[in-house]
């Protein structure tokens, strides 16, 4: 059984760390509120932008563009979304495992010819993927640090220059998606090449008029399009991020509690033997004078 002094220590041990948890859980509900204000407000804006996008590609009917060229798959680029801190349950072993998925899965032989490459956006992903000697572009690892749409369009130019050099045929993006507190949505979607609007059912073909004509509207499009698609990837996971860590958090407090629970039980017990001890002894000592 362990001395007093030993239960006591635990006991301020765990007070200690349930006051870090809790003001955790509180800096992070307050993180989160102000992300997930940002996501929502982002998310119409970027849905109706992809598809007047999608449209007015679908419109060009020649595929030709640089976006759209469906190129063979033999360079890949994954980009992985985690997070700069840990803290906040499986959200950034969710993501490693599901990046290190679709390069064994969907890209085995890419990645048996070491053509998948990695663009860690977060921390954590670029000390994993670095520190296990993967192929990665170490450039913007810290986009978290000064999150703005500024930082994200860097790191979205980027991307299109290496698409449209040939770098890369194909440019994935791996990240959790902001649903509530407790839940995110692990996601991984297809950046480039631009994936064709889906055909629906018919309708009848409008002609629009474009001014100053439709190839310079897509051209201005295309850019802010897709730089507005990985904004708002990063925010989603930010806000997930924050979730997570805030559900983690009280979680953790809720475990320090009950820890608490069964270190004062045995505190007491600790107490109770040693009170007892005290007076078998004391009572034994005074059967012995008796006795002399």
């Amino acid at each position: 059984m362990p001395s007093l002094k030993e239960v006591k220590n635990r006991i301020n041990s765990v007070i200690s760390t349930q006051q870090i948890t809790k003001a955790m859980k509180m800096v992070a509900a307050a993180k989160l509120r102000k992300s997930q204000d940002r996501i929502t407000q982002m998310r119409p804006y970027a849905k109706k932008m992809t598809q007047l996008f999608q449209n007015l590609s679908a419109a060009n009917h020649d595929g030709q563009a640089w976006y759209s060229q469906q190129r063979a798959a033999e360079k890949v680029l994954i980009v992985v979304i985690s997070s700069d801190r840990g803290l906040c349950g499986s959200f950034n072993s969710t993501i490693i495992k599901a990046a290190i998925r679709l390069m064994t899965e969907t890209y085995a032989q890419q990645h048996a010819k070491k053509n998948v490459t990695i663009l860690p956006l977060g921390k954590k992903a670029f000390e994993f993927f670095s520190k296990r000697n993967y192929k990665i572009v170490a450039d913007y690892w810290n986009i978290f640090h000064g999150l703005s749409f500024d930082n994200v369009s860097v790191v979205g130019e980027f991307l299109m220059d290496a698409f449209k050099a040939g770098q890369y045929d194909k440019i994935e993006i791996v990240y959790n998606e902001f649903k509530n507190v407790a839940t995110q949505i692990l996601r991984t979607e297809q950046f480039l090449p631009v994936l064709p609007l889906k055909q629906e059912t018919k309708t009848s073909e409008t002609d629009y008029i474009y001014l100053p004509n439709q190839e310079e509207i897509v051209v201005g499009l295309v850019p802010k399009a897709l730089k507005i698609q990985l904004f708002k990837s990063v925010l989603d996971s930010n806000a997930a991020e924050n979730g997570a860590r805030m559900t983690a958090m009280d979680k953790a407090t809720e475990n320090a509690g009950e820890l608490l629970k069964e270190l004062k039980l045995s505190y007491n017990r600790t107490r109770q033997a040693a009170i007892t001890k005290e007076i078998l002894e004391i009572v034994a000592g005074a059967e012995a004078l008796k006795a002399s």
